[in-house]
């Protein structure tokens, strides 16, 4: 019969897609490592059209003096306070996180997370000399911005990267300690927006939170393992 038909074909298809599929496995190893078995050049855009859309957002958040939430947030008061390249910092800071990223995370993880910390750095430096920015109400900005890094990291979090920081080291914390890590986080986000005080006024840091509620809730809905298994 012709559903007999189809059955088995599409069960000899499967079995003869089966050993490429290891063989793929095995030659791509960890950096492949996700439940949709993205290949590096469907990694590599992802991971460059992730960049740019969080340069443009962190470009914007910098512009208007704003901050966002994790290590992004932390690095736009070290470009505040001591007038160096948000993108310098961003790269200095993520650093020792690389470690935690290794022992949780992965090699394949934390290979494309540095990629995508050292693009993000770079692009940030050229940003100022290829795109300005007029007038921005700081509001929209912020929605704007968050709404971008909310892109950004989505795009990475399907393709097994991120833009390190501390949401590894929420995640070690929980695995060491047992602490519950979305509390960690947030706990290290207050931090980050109280520090804000020390180097923006009142209301740029009200802007900044909601900013950051834009992009978390952003990623929140978006990113849910039950729709999309990659990561």
């Amino acid at each position: 019969m012709a559903g007999e038909s189809d059955i088995s074909g599409g069960a000899a298809a499967a079995a003869t897609a089966a050993p490429a599929e290891r063989a793929a496995r095995r030659r791509l190893g960890d950096w492949s490592a996700t439940a949709t078995h993205h290949t590096p050049w469907e990694d590599a855009q992802a991971i460059l059209t992730g960049t740019v859309l969080a340069t443009m957002g962190l470009g914007i958040l910098s512009h208007l003096g704003l901050l966002t939430s994790g290590v992004a947030g932390l690095s736009l008061i070290v470009s505040y306070a001591f007038g160096i390249n948000v993108g310098v910092a961003f790269f200095v800071i993520n650093l020792p996180f690389y470690a935690l990223s290794i022992r949780r995370m992965g090699m394949g993880f934390t290979l494309k997370t540095f990629v995508a910390v050292a693009l993000l750095s770079a692009m940030s430096a050229v940003l100022p000399q290829v795109f300005t920015i007029g007038y921005l109400d700081p509001l929209v900005g912020a929605v704007i911005g968050g709404l971008l890094l909310g892109f950004a990291l989505l795009a990475l979090f399907r393709h097994r990267a991120s833009l390190g920081g501390s949401g590894i080291l929420a995640i070690f914390l929980q695995d060491k300690f047992g602490w519950r890590a979305g509390l960690t986080q947030l706990a290290i986000d207050l931090t980050i927006l109280a520090l804000a005080f020390t180097v923006i006024d009142w209301q740029k840091v009200l802007y900044s939170l909601a900013g950051a509620l834009v992009l978390n809730g952003f990623v929140a809905i978006n990113h849910r393992t039950d729709r999309y298994i990659a990561a």
